[in-house]
């Protein structure tokens, strides 16, 4: 996180509006809303020299001072783990994260992460998601291969962040799934929140749930599988297992969803990833292969 002092004055066109939307508006580059509303709540922000709420209604003349206090240290060490870097520049990097790979830190598994090797590999990394996951803007199930995008200032993280919840990122994974699809392209519209049996476990559920939309494409049919090309419209916790499973597609090599066999994780690549890039303000997109288990996966499947 950097540092940083601002001082604001709020004008006629500013009067009556509620400070933390004013904040957002006038930081909107630097910093999200919930991490403001946060600086507020900690009274790091004044308005006329007093702390304030962040629903506090504005008034023209009103001096606000905001205070961002430098970053504290990571408590997650750097590791010397290779990594498969495609793309890095001042703002971000992008990251061909290997299965089995897992992608940030959390209670019980505090080493052997990407974070653990982007610490190591970065001088600097966007403090936003907090000491757990800086740089994650966001992330790929730990049987998932394929490409993240990682940010190594605030302003780029909010940028990057801001497209993810526009859903103007361009996705696209590759997907081998059971049984034989029958219909060429197929959007599937369904809600997903938490399994009521399971709670480890994410499935469609009509209450407490979100909306998600997944896009797929049938590259190529086998004997009793089919190579699938996906594109999620949303980012729901294990969206495209959840939805290839409940039409009765379910990822080969997806235990947790019911797979039973040889293949020992999700058939999920995320194969492409583009995006608006947060200084040029230009659209990138990148590609990457699918990893060896894949490949070897289809040839057999081809011989059936």
């Amino acid at each position: 996180m950097e540092k940083g002092q601002f001082e604001f004055e709020v004008n006629e066109e500013a009067n009556g509006k509620r400070l933390d939307k004013f904040l957002a508006g006038r930081l909107k580059e630097d910093y999200s809303r919930s991490f403001l509303q946060k600086l507020v709540s900690e009274g790091r922000v004044l308005v006329n020299g007093s702390t304030i709420k962040p629903h506090h209604k504005l008034r023209q003349g009103d001096k606000i001072d905001v205070n961002v206090p430098a970053a504290v240290p990571s408590l997650i060490l750097p590791e010397d783990i290779p990594l498969d870097i495609i793309y890095e520049d001042e703002d971000l990097l992008i990251v061909n994260k290997p299965s089995g790979m897992v992608v940030h830190p959390a209670p019980s598994n505090y080493s052997g992460t990407l974070v653990n090797a982007l610490l190591y590999h970065c001088k600097g990394l966007s403090s936003i998601g907090g000491v757990l996951k800086p740089g994650i803007v966001h992330r790929l199930d730990k049987g998932t291969s394929g490409l993240l995008v990682v940010a190594k200032k605030d302003s780029s993280h909010v940028k990057l962040a801001g497209q993810f919840k526009a859903k103007t990122i361009t996705r696209r994974y590759i997907a081998l799934v059971k049984g034989v699809v029958q219909l060429d392209n197929g959007i599937i519209e369904l809600p997903i929140g938490r399994s009521t049996s399971d709670r480890k476990r994410m499935a469609v559920n009509f209450s407490k749930s979100k909306a998600a939309i997944t896009r797929y494409k049938v590259l190529e049919r086998f004997k009793n599988s089919t190579l699938l090309e996906i594109a999620p419209g949303t980012g729901r916790t294990h969206q495209i297992r959840v939805h290839m499973s409940y039409i009765g597609h379910i990822l080969i090599g997806d235990e947790k969803y019911g797979y039973k066999g040889d293949f020992k994780r999700p058939a999920l690549h995320a194969k492409t990833l583009g995006f608006i890039h947060p200084s040029t303000g230009k659209y990138m997109e990148f590609t990457s292969d699918l990893p060896e288990d894949m490949k070897g996966l289809i040839e057999r499947l081809k011989g059936l």
